[in-house]
């Protein structure tokens, strides 16, 4: 039975994603901080489902939960590091210095530390896809959002190096660039988001890149001429355009 690994699976996008590949009738391991939470989407969904609670950010937490999955149902076919937070962050700001760092940790330590324990036991069959949720907040930098975006740049290379490193391995490595899925962290933004995509939707088409085994995937396809923009906007003009730009919250 095809096996697969979630992170951040308690809601949002996550929760998507395991009731998604639920669907394909095979075996889930799913983690997140809140146990409740994903004890109760475990008894709305069929199949195997073996759930886990730690910190991404624990690299001996993730290395123990890795080997009890393994042995519970064998070495994943496919693990999705999704767990993330987005949060306003002012550098000026003292205060937002813990901030950063635990953005840092979650969002880039968390993905090293999902896959780590997983990759050598996947080398070793000669299969696997190892899939990173990323952001199109990646391809430049948001004001106000300098550690989300920081964060979602330095795992945008950290998964291209990491998939040129596993190239002959068998083992694949996909990057998720969305732009806004509507989720707890995005409802609190004040301010349009173009393209919001419902977390179903953005689920299903996580989905479709597995299964054509893809390397990069921005989503919804409206994002991507938004994404190519993006990076060939001249630096001056980039800035007249985002210097107004709405900020979002500095709360976490």
């Amino acid at each position: 039975m095809k096996s697969i690994f979630i992170t951040g699976a308690s809601s949002g996008l996550g929760e998507a994603l395991a009731r998604e590949f639920s669907n394909e009738g095979v075996a889930l391991g799913l983690l997140a901080r809140r146990l409740e939470r994903l004890d109760l989407l475990a008894s709305d969904l069929s199949g195997t489902v073996c759930n886990f609670s730690a910190d991404v950010g624990d690299p001996l937490a993730m290395r123990a939960v890795a080997e009890n999955f393994i042995r519970s149902v064998g070495v994943p076919d496919v693990v999705i590091a999704n767990a993330g937070i987005s949060v306003g962050t002012m550098t000026s700001s003292v205060a937002d210095q813990e901030v950063f760092e635990r953005i840092i940790r979650t969002n880039v330590l968390g993905i090293v530390n999902t896959f780590q324990p997983f990759i050598d036991a996947m080398e070793k069959r000669g299969s696997g896809t190892l899939v990173g949720i990323s952001s199109i907040a990646g391809f430049r930098g948001m004001p106000g959002s300098g550690a989300y975006s920081a964060s979602k740049a330095a795992v945008n290379v950290y998964l291209e190096s990491l998939r040129v490193e596993l190239s002959s391995s068998g083992v694949r490595v996909l990057t998720i660039c969305p732009g806004y899925i509507k989720t707890a962290m995005t409802d609190v933004n004040p301010f349009y988001m173009p393209f919001l995509m419902k977390p179903e939707a953005a689920a299903h088409s996580i989905k479709k890149a597995i299964d054509k085994n893809k390397r990069f995937h921005v989503m919804p396809w409206q994002m991507r001429i938004v994404a190519y923009f993006l990076r060939v906007l001249p630096r001056v003009v980039y800035d007249q355009l985002l210097k107004r730009a709405p900020r979002k919250p500095r709360s976490i």
